[in-house]
């Protein structure tokens, strides 16, 4: 056993640039775990930086890179300023108008397992209608007054999410102006000979850059033609539950799946069990089958070649670890992963190269 083990080390961390790999990654999950609170504001800025990094090269292929950053920065600016003055306030009273109709939508569902109990008494009791409807207000008295409690307790959030709009913008413009000199830096502490780092960055950075700019390009795309669908339509909450299909692509199989139940649950609560509602749903199915078979072949391609099994297990594994923001980015680190093993160096592949 002994043996096995040392033969194994001698396979996978023999080479010097696989113990350097080892070091940075051990390093960047301390950074993460001890500062990663800390360094919030930063690694947002890092994220923006480089999703505009795409724009930017294209640009510099006509004008300076000065002038392209200044292109592209003002419109990213321009495009938070829409976010935060525009779509912000319109969810904010979405969200306000969905609370005030709580009420009729309890009466509503009252009504209805009434008429389920008349109608079937043998398969639903009275006990368990009363127990459904006390439960059902219960827990929706219980996030009013989460919500009530929050916006009180979150003072302290929002001062800092205003310091967050002037310091990340501020960061980002300078990761892209200075781009240059400071990946020149941060160099003179990594050896001289890195390899291996930089095979793993060349495919990382040609498959989380592109995945990470196709999400992007998908959730607009996927919540445009969801809000005119809905509008179409004449579903309530039409913006609200667009931004909510919109966001799901991030998470995927799974995001969909979640955001069947408040479509459906909006539909039925304003049309009941009517052709309105059955249009509804199947203009929404359609959504989501246009977008995974037609929207997502065209945008990534074979950019992320996970299998669905892989993806599944890194949302499980890594929103285990990192809550929200590891289901987040579960994808670009499964494509980490895949990246580091297609990269890692064994003691056969360098008796192979030195032979030939």
């Amino acid at each position: 056993m002994f043996n096995y083990l040392i033969s194994w080390y001698r396979r996978y961390f023999s080479d010097p640039q696989a113990a350097l790999l080892v070091v940075l990654l051990l390093v960047s999950v301390a950074v993460f775990y001890f500062m990663g609170e800390m360094l919030a504001p930063v690694l947002a800025a890092v994220i923006i930086a480089y999703m505009l990094e795409g724009p930017i090269n294209q640009l510099e292929q006509r004008m300076s890179r000065l002038w392209a950053v200044m292109i592209v920065f003002c419109l990213f600016v321009a495009f938070m300023v829409f976010l935060v003055m525009f779509l912000l306030p319109l969810v904010s009273r979405q969200v306000s108008q969905f609370f005030q109709e709580v009420p009729s939508m309890i009466n509503h569902g009252q009504d209805l397992l009434i008429r389920l109990r008349r109608e079937y008494p043998e398969f639903v009791s009275e006990q368990s209608v009363r127990e459904v409807i006390v439960s059902f207000k219960g827990g929706i008295t219980d996030l009013g007054q989460r919500i009530v409690s929050f916006s009180f307790a979150s003072i302290p959030a929002i001062i800092a999410a205003l310091i967050y709009l002037v310091l990340v913008p501020l960061m980002i413009f300078f990761f892209l102006k200075d781009k240059k000199m400071i990946l020149s830096w941060m160099s003179r502490f990594l050896p001289a000979e890195r390899r291996l780092v930089h095979h793993l960055w060349e495919e990382m950075d040609a498959q989380i850059g592109n995945y990470i700019r196709g999400k992007v390009y998908e959730i607009f795309i996927v919540g445009g033609f969801t809000y005119v669908t809905f509008t179409i339509l004449g579903l309530n909450f039409a913006p609200l539950l667009a931004i909510i299909v919109g966001l799901s692509v991030l998470i995927p199989y799974i995001g969909a799946a979640t955001v069947t139940l408040p479509v459906a649950f909006v539909a039925y609560f304003q049309w009941g069990l009517t052709w309105d509602f059955t249009w509804v749903m199947i203009a929404y199915f359609v959504l989501q089958f246009l977008d995974g078979n037609v929207l997502v072949p065209l945008l990534f391609s074979d950019v992320v070649n996970i299998h669905p099994v892989a993806i599944i297990v890194a949302i499980l594994v890594f929103g285990g670890l990192w809550g929200f923001w590891g289901v987040f980015f579960a994808i670009p680190l499964a494509t980490l992963v895949k990246a580091l093993i297609n990269v890692w160096p064994t003691q056969e592949e360098k008796t192979a190269t030195v032979t030939s």
